[in-house]
């Protein structure tokens, strides 16, 4: 070295100028001071153009990394440059695998690179880089464009050159692969790596952090295993990455920053108020604009955009943050499914984000054990997978260089990206990652959060339109007039402009509908065409040409069935929206062929592109089918129901007739009639509980879904009581034992894990239903309270009914528990001052009966009346 740089210290400039290997001399922040032909050859870019710039962030960018850029700084500092290493440059006219040492010049504040080119591989051009298809499919004229669809992109057999990759088998702990890389980047070959034992090749500290980890079960590939480690003689620090994935363990290297700031990662503080700021947007537009905004901040992208997509897969750039002097603004454009496929998007919910540091970057392919085995490497959970070579294409004719995409989910699927663009290689610190894919996350979660709350509202007024129109049918004689007449109709469930019932040959319309004749011809080709029992067609008239004369009233249909055999249809309708939508390029020619380079490419064009939509309505949300399918189920319920209720009262009707000339059989009907209206009565509470159930499915705080608890109980204590009536074969008393019995079973679901509902009841004992209805709601409160807090949470045991005749008086009723018993302080004016506890006085009192209360084990109630 030290020859190196006494030749160049002497040599003039243009002796400099004249040597074949490439020599730059920069000050202490990376200006060049000195730039000869052979290195403007290499970067491609001219001497008068270079000086004077920073050598890594100008004009070779693909150098501003740790292994190259922060050797040369951390030289500097310590005052004693002198490095030498093999990268890849990619910035000139070819990628050139080259020898750099770098080392100080004579006179002080200045440094010497030298770069001696090693190999040229073959240029790059769109026919090396496009996906290869057969010239026999080209000629044949047999070419699928739909060849990006089914690019096998999880196994690439490359990794970025960023980053060395090594596998291993989990059972032998045996090399199986490494990247082609490795040799530069961790200083080994493959002749030293390749089957030999993990312990071998790795340092200790990370072999017993992932023998842990694997022992543990958690060498997730959702989840992998990042850590710091150091490698080598020289202590070089690097960033792990280990996951599992089938029987091999694979582990990413990367080299890291030593001061994370000459990379401008982000401080913990930053990233903490970027997380804040996301989380408090108060809306979709605003949370999305923000996040673009913070993610560029943090990131330093040219440009930041959040790509949504909808149904069709088809995405929008809603949000954007930009440098304006880069890039054009993409914000409204929409983009077709095509361009990013369906095995991409479906690598996007597994493997959330994805960082292209150099589009022009050499892959470093993979290299097997030839003992091990031929079967390709599964990457779908590498930081570091090779792109596939039409996504790279496509960034080219975008633009692109470096750039990030990181996916936003919702509810599990995925619902748009974050995608960062530079127009040249833009290294992100690993830190600087793991930030931006944390910003994403949190841009998810809030707008799953902004999703659920207006899904909720939606759902709430939805909730009260379904609950008055079930109570409106339930007493009604005519369905069609319940659903379609006053307010609230059918048409204020989902916000529809027209709506239809269709029973057999009639059609019943209200609001803006197809002539009734047409909703009947309508309902024919449903009950041909939809195999489910609801179904929403935004597009009527494509899948079904009959609907093109009225699209103006019903371009959008949302159909359910009310029941298997299909004799009865709700129908929901919507206008036309005529609209325009701007794409980002005609998104019918979304692949190019090239025959000469008998190659498939991506589109070159993203010129605004305006399409006029025609014959569309407006979106049916998801959740809408599935309330539809429960209201047309509640329709046949209650027609069904009515149904019976006719044909019981025509019996009735007859059973009367015949009974007008016999008294006896006359108050036999009276009996009859008030059995029948005990079981309506029953009936009705039922509906009661059930809504109040529902309600208590719905609260979102314990407390109230509690207090739902408590009453649904005691309103099924009244109906179990008019259901004894019902069967009772004198109107006058009750079988109260098998009254409780069937109230234990309703409230036995209120029961902890492990715990049980233990019921003995005497047979035949009858009391009059006033004193029998209070035995009920005494039982209720009591086995409520039992079950709430005779055990600790998640604590098995037994709460007993007992119900037994007594010589000395009627009835008692025993409720007892083996737990915890009351506290000392039960007895006081404050623990007998709840609901519950009035409620048993006064039914007490009602009844002139007595409750013991025993403590210890456990607490035993007794009721004697």
């Amino acid at each position: 070295m030290a020859d190196a740089r006494e030749a160049l210290d002497h040599l003039s400039p243009e002796a400099i100028d004249a040597l074949e290997l490439g020599v730059v001399q920069l000050d202490p922040q990376g200006r060049i001071l000195l730039w000869n032909r052979a290195q403007a050859g290499l970067s491609g870019v001219a001497w008068a153009d270079a000086l004077g710039r920073n050598f890594f962030r100008d004009v070779a960018p693909e150098t501003h990394r740790p292994e190259f850029h922060g050797r040369f700084l951390e030289g500097v500092r310590r005052g004693d440059l002198d490095e030498a290493f093999r990268f890849t440059l990619s910035g000139g006219p070819r990628p050139t695998h080259v020898a750099v040492r770098m080392f100080e010049a004579r006179a002080p504040g200045r440094h010497w690179i030298t770069v001696q080119p090693l190999s040229w591989p073959e240029p790059r051009g769109r026919g090396g880089a496009a996906h290869a298809v057969s010239r026999r499919a080209l000629a044949e004229g047999d070419l699928d464009i739909d060849v990006c669809a089914r690019e096998p992109i999880h196994i690439p057999g490359a990794v970025q050159p960023h980053a060395a990759l090594l596998a291993f088998d989990a059972g032998t702990r045996r090399a199986v692969v490494c990247s082609a890389n490795a040799a530069d980047i961790l200083g080994w070959g493959t002749e030293a790596f390749l089957g030999r034992p993990i312990e071998a090749v790795l340092p200790a500290d990370l072999v017993s952090r992932i023998d842990a980890a694997a022992a543990a079960g958690r060498l997730s590939a959702s989840v992998p295993l990042r850590c710091e480690t150091a490698i080598g003689k020289d202590h070089v620090p690097f960033v792990a990455l280990a996951h599992a994935r089938g029987d091999r363990w694979i582990i990413e290297l990367e080299p890291a920053p030593i001061r994370g700031e000459d990379f401008g990662a982000p401080s913990l503080s930053v990233l903490t108020q970027a997380l804040t700021q996301i989380r408090g947007a108060p809306d979709l537009a605003s949370s999305a604009s923000r996040a673009a905004e913070l993610i560029r901040e943090v990131t330093a992208f040219e440009r930041v955009i959040i790509y949504r997509f909808d149904r069709d897969w088809n995405g929008e750039a809603i949000a954007e943050a930009r440098d304006s002097d880069a890039y054009d603004s993409l914000l409204g454009l929409r983009f077709p499914a095509s361009d990013i496929p369906a095995q991409a998007r479906a690598l996007y919910v597994e493997a959330p984000s994805r960082f292209v540091m150099d589009r022009d970057y050499v892959p470093a392919p993979l290299i097997g054990d030839p003992e091990a085995g031929n079967a390709p490497l599964d990457l779908t959970f590498a930081a570091a997978r090779s792109l596939s070579p039409i996504h790279l294409e496509y960034q080219r004719n975008l633009g692109v260089n470096g750039s990030m995409s990181a996916s936003i989910v919702v509810d599990g699927r995925l619902w748009g990206l974050v995608i960062g663009h530079h127009r040249r290689p833009h290294y992100l610190a690993p830190d600087t990652r793991a930030a931006a894919s944390s910003l994403s996350e949190a841009l998810g979660m809030r707008i799953g959060k902004l999703t659920m709350t207006q899904r909720w509202h939606e759902q709430e007024r939805r909730m009260g339109v379904e609950t008055a129109l079930l109570e409106r049918m339930a007493g009604a004689d005519d369905l069609a007039e319940a659903l379609l007449g006053g307010r609230p109709t059918l048409l204020d469930l989902f916000d529809a402009t027209g709506a239809a019932i269709v029973d057999g040959d009639t059609a019943t319309v209200a609001g803006v509908t197809p002539p009734p004749e047409a909703v009947l011809e309508l309902a024919t080709w449903l009950t041909a065409a939809q195999p489910g029992r609801a179904a929403a067609y935004e597009q009527l008239s494509r899948d079904f040409p009959g609907a093109e004369r009225y699209r103006a009233e019903a371009s959008g249909l949302l159909a359910a069935f009310t029941a298997d055999d299909r004799g009865r249809l709700l129908l929901w309708f919507k206008p036309e929206e005529v609209s325009t939508v701007a794409w980002g390029g005609d998104p019918n020619k979304v692949v190019l062929v090239e025959a000469g380079a008998a190659g498939v490419l991506p589109r070159r064009s993203f010129e605004r592109w305006v399409e006029e939509r025609r014959g569309a309505s407006t979106p049916w949300p998801e959740w809408q089918a599935k309330v539809a399918a429960r209201i047309a189920g509640a329709v046949e319920a209650v027609a069904l129901r009515q149904n019976r209720r006719i044909a019981a009262l025509k019996l009735q009707q007859d059973a009367l007739v015949v009974a007008l000339a016999d008294k006896e059989s006359l108050l036999a009907q009276k009996d009859l009639l008030t059995r029948e209206i005990d079981h309506r009565v029953k009936n009705s509470l039922q509906i009661v509980g059930s809504f109040v159930q529902m309600q208590a499915r719905l609260a979102k705080d314990p407390a109230s879904r509690e207090a739902f608890g408590e009453t649904y109980g005691r309103v099924m204590s009244v109906a179990r009581i008019h259901d004894a009536l019902y069967r009772s074969e004198d109107v006058g008393d009750v079988d109260v034992g098998q009254a409780i019995e069937s109230l234990c079973r309703d409230l036995a679901g209120m029961a902890g894990e492990g715990q049980t509902l233990e019921v003995k009841t005497a047979p035949g004992i009858r009391l009059p239903y006033q004193q029998a209805l209070a035995f009920s709601l005494i039982a209720t409160e009591l086995v409520t309270n039992a079950l709430k807090y005779a055990y600790a949470p998640e604590e098995p045991g037994a709460v007993e009914v007992d119900l037994r005749a007594q010589p000395d008086r009627n009835v008692c009723l025993t409720v007892s528990d083996h737990g915890r018993g009351l506290p000392d302080d039960w007895a006081s004016g404050a623990r007998q001052s709840g609901l519950g506890m009035k409620l048993i006085r006064a039914m007490l009192s009602q009844v002139d009966g007595e409750m013991r209360v025993e403590n210890g084990p456990g607490a035993r109630f007794v009721v004697c009346a």
